[in-house]
């Protein structure tokens, strides 16, 4: 695959973002314009391996067929590296922006040196082939009489409906917000992924046949029993949408939000008003403090800096870790490595300093007597997050963002028909046939495996959407 040689020829180059100086001042997209010969020379990297792990468990959870269309952008066949991507991902353009990529963790390349520009390949070819005018509906040749539900339109419910709707079932798509795309619409700020990017694959299923209805709390304003009863199958995709919270004295009072609290507004009022409604939590002139690292955590620091921080400084409760892998983490393992993203990037151009502070404990919440938030007072800790005596410390603080992760999926939609709940409060599904203890009931993706990465929730949806048609007609040819 590539050029024979070609691994040893050319060094690893990324495609780079905008420049921190000037991303900072908005909220578009942070990538920069692909350019076609630069990727031809990134393509012919990949090697002739033996076993492509990249495309392995340890590497793509959705197995795109990553050799495949290195090879065929090396050689300038797009439209056929389109149509090689589009076999196993249903959303590229997604992935290709959002993703950490594993599949370069697991890079055979990755042994000895930097691993292939996977990540940046795969946008570049999903890119080309909406600007070609390459990417149509492909609306289904014949329908079932088969009707299905899906609760929720993050990646895992958006990928079953596209799938199932592919097999020929009615699918109907139901959204609580005003908007469709879930995590992908307000969980994740526009600089990473525009809003327009979703809508435009939203209304691609919209046109092949897929029904939206935003706007509809399955739970509350539609009972779950009323869902059950005109679908032949329900596929619950909520996510897990639960945060963890800091459990310390000062917690409850202004000035203290969870993190997609923060995203969330900010995303809305951007696309409803370009942020002139006000209606959402501005960091403008404010001291922050991010708790939680993640990719969550970058988004809160992007997000800060774009309102203009007065300062920004990020918690990691965890020690920094090290440059290169440990002999632990041997490849194709995911490298846990430092990284610096963007939000630090921007961070460190604008401050002059990473804003991220390692092995810190948070101990208690600081307030005025009037209850207005003042700071935080943490500790430091050891490897073994055993508090350091000595190293206690106060910050200033007039906004504090929880991004500590999220724990399950809220529980309100099953209150009236009792799917079984596993130990960590997700809906109990195996990942065999994503059947819930309710007949005619699945879950997938976060929901039921807890938090996890957006390709992981595609892979989720496609699977289920095999096991849902299969169920439905006895048989199914959904890859």
């Amino acid at each position: 695959m590539g050029k024979t040689t070609g691994f040893k020829e050319f060094d690893r180059v990324v495609e780079p973002y905008r420049a921190a100086a000037l991303r900072v001042g908005d909220f578009k997209e942070i990538y920069t314009p692909h350019n076609e010969e630069h990727l031809k020379t990134q393509g012919a990297r990949c090697m002739n391996c033996g076993v492509p792990f990249c495309q392995s468990n340890h590497g793509c959870p959705v197995y795109n067929l990553i050799p495949e269309w290195n090879d065929l952008v090396y050689r300038g066949r797009w439209r056929e590296a389109l149509d090689r991507l589009h076999k196993t991902n249903n959303f590229p353009e997604f992935t290709g922006r959002v993703c950490p990529a594993p599949c370069e963790g697991a890079c055979v390349l990755g042994i000895t040196s930097p691993a292939v520009t996977i990540k940046n390949l795969e946008n570049a070819i999903i890119d080309r082939g909406f600007d070609e005018g390459w990417v149509v509906p492909n609306i289904p040749k014949r329908r079932t009489e088969k009707s299905v539900a899906v609760v929720g339109s993050g990646p895992a419910g958006l990928a079953a409906a596209a799938q199932l709707n592919q097999a020929g079932h009615q699918v109907t798509v139901y959204e609580r917000d005003d908007r469709i795309g879930g995590l992908l619409m307000y969980g994740i700020p526009n600089m990473k992924l525009e809003k327009n990017i979703v809508e435009r694959r939203v209304q691609l299923l919209r046109d092949e046949g897929v029904q939206f209805k935003p706007g509809i709390d399955i739970g509350r304003d539609l009972s779950i029993e009323q869902l059950i009863a005109e679908s032949d199958a329900v596929l619950l995709a909520t996510g897990a949408t639960k945060p963890r919270d800091l459990a310390v004295p000062g917690r409850e009072g202004p000035g203290v939000h969870f993190a997609m609290e923060f995203l969330t507004y900010n995303t809305k009022s951007y696309l409803d008003s370009a942020l002139e409604d006000g209606r959402y939590i501005s960091a403008k002139d404010k001291h922050v403090i991010v708790i939680g690292g993640g990719d969550t955590g970058t988004d809160c620091i992007g997000t800060s800096l774009r309102h203009g921080c007065k300062s920004l400084v990020n918690f990691e409760l965890f020690p920094q870790a090290p440059t290169d892998r440990n002999t632990n983490n041997p490849w194709p393992l995911w490298p846990k490595i430092h990284r610096v993203d963007y939000g630090h990037a921007e961070s460190i151009q604008h401050f002059g300093e990473d804003p991220r502070k390692y092995s810190i404990n948070s101990k208690e919440i600081l307030r005025h007597p009037d209850g207005r938030l003042k700071g935080i007072a943490t500790v430091d800790v050891d490897s073994r997050l055993n508090e350091i005596p000595g190293t206690e410390r106060t910050w200033e603080a007039d906004l504090i963002f929880l991004s500590m992760g999220f724990l399950q999926p809220e529980h309100y939609i099953n209150e009236s028909i009792g799917i079984e709940i596993d130990g960590r409060g997700n809906f109990a599904a195996d990942k065999v046939n994503y059947r819930t203890s309710v007949p005619n009931v699945y879950a997938a993706a976060d929901c039921r495996r807890g938090q996890d990465l957006v390709v992981r929730a595609i892979n989720e949806g496609r699977e289920v959407a095999r096991e849902i048609d299969r169920d439905l007609m006895g048989e199914t040819n959904l890859p």
